[in-house]
């Protein structure tokens, strides 16, 4: 398998890379975790991407594309290729802050 392709919902923190947040890391930490219960309850992810995520991918419903091994964060990539199609992942930290993962293709 060359590509996956998935969307993600990001939080960063103070202090994480790249952050523009202000939230602290386990104000981050706990408003990941709220998420991912609504998703797994059955909430429209993209609605969700596009309501809270930090990352710009987050207008577009969280949708990141496809990509290869190699092109994302280790701990990121490793969740999201371990995913079969149409799953979410458990919330994943990486050096950005916390994600849910869906993977869509």
């Amino acid at each position: 398998m060359s590509s996956i392709r998935a969307s993600h919902i990001l939080l960063m923190y103070a202090g994480s890379m790249r952050s523009t947040a202000s939230r602290s890391k386990a104000e981050a930490e706990q408003q990941i975790g709220d998420i991912h219960q609504k998703i797994t309850g059955g909430a429209d992810f993209a609605a969700l991407a596009r309501a809270h995520s930090d990352c710009p991918s987050g207008s577009s419903g969280g949708d990141l594309g496809a990509f290869g091994r190699g092109q994302m964060v280790k701990a990121f990539e490793d969740a999201a290729f371990a995913l079969d199609v149409g799953s979410v992942s458990d919330v994943i930290e990486t050096p950005f802050g916390y994600h849910v993962i869906q993977r869509t293709g």
